[in-house]
């Protein structure tokens, strides 16, 4: 399994982070990009993705602190984008839920980030909060189709990610699929093509079911590739195997 989303930079880890990863391994999670979106947890993805030789990293700066982010901290991520094992820019995006950073400074950062993603050539990482219209407005006017990348735990209508799809994006799921109650969530997921899905964790947040209120951890994103399992009623083998072969090609990794 392939976890395309985790925070294991986060403070959250901070006391059994080894365990974590060792358990990760010991249910079949053979990769995990983990992601950096500000000073401290960019850092903190780098240390993990040069200390294990199956962790990528995906640098980038979150939408809520787009008001804290510097020319040089965007010509850092520029810097480390070359980096090896540095496969995407983000996480990146809008959130209009958290009112921390203006709407217009939003924009300005994400339109900035993209335009950094096709100048080092690297896939970008959508993180989306009550701001779908003006997400794909800004993916359209950058032309962000060049680079590509993922919807990062999508929750939209499915008349949305198709117009991520033209726009050469992967649609990633996370813990919400696999909730009893997740009606048109687990509807998307059954009309994504199988050459478009990825599965995520998004750990510690978003615990799948039958672990929700815990601390999500990458060992759990199986919950995740067992519920499209049941949704598209496809083996587990086919859901486990086309899920890696997409987060393999979207990231440009080698087997």
């Amino acid at each position: 399994m392939f976890d395309t989303h985790a925070h294991l930079n986060a403070a959250q880890f901070e006391e059994d982070q080894k365990e974590v990863i060792q358990r990760a391994l010991d249910e079949g999670v053979h990769h995990i990009v983990v992601v950096g979106f500000d000073r401290e947890t960019i850092k903190g993805a780098m240390k993990l993705a040069e200390e294990y030789d199956f962790i990528y990293a995906c640098v980038g700066w979150h939408p809520v602190d787009a008001i804290d982010m510097t020319d040089e901290d965007l010509a850092w991520i520029e810097e480390l984008a070359a980096h090896p094992k540095v496969v995407a820019l983000g996480e990146m995006g809008l959130d209009y839920h958290w009112d921390k950073s203006p709407a217009d400074v939003q924009k300005e950062v994400f339109r900035r980030q993209i335009r950094l993603a096709k100048k080092v050539k690297l896939p970008i990482v959508i993180h989306n909060r009550e701001a779908t219209q003006d997400v794909v407005d800004i993916l359209n006017e950058e032309e962000a189709h060049e680079v590509g990348g993922i919807m990062h735990c999508y929750s939209g209508s499915i008349e949305v990610a198709r117009q991520c799809m033209k726009m050469n994006f992967y649609i990633s799921f996370g813990g919400p699929v696999t909730f009893k109650n997740a009606k048109k969530v687990k509807e998307v997921a059954k009309d994504i093509p199988m050459d478009r899905l990825l599965i995520e964790t998004d750990c510690p947040y978003l615990s799948p079911h039958p672990l929700r209120g815990k601390r999500n951890e990458p060992s759990y994103v199986k919950y995740v590739a067992e519920s499209l399992s049941e949704i598209k009623d496809l083996p587990l083998e086919d859901i486990i195997k086309k899920t890696s072969d997409n987060a393999f090609r979207i990231f440009n990794i080698s087997r």
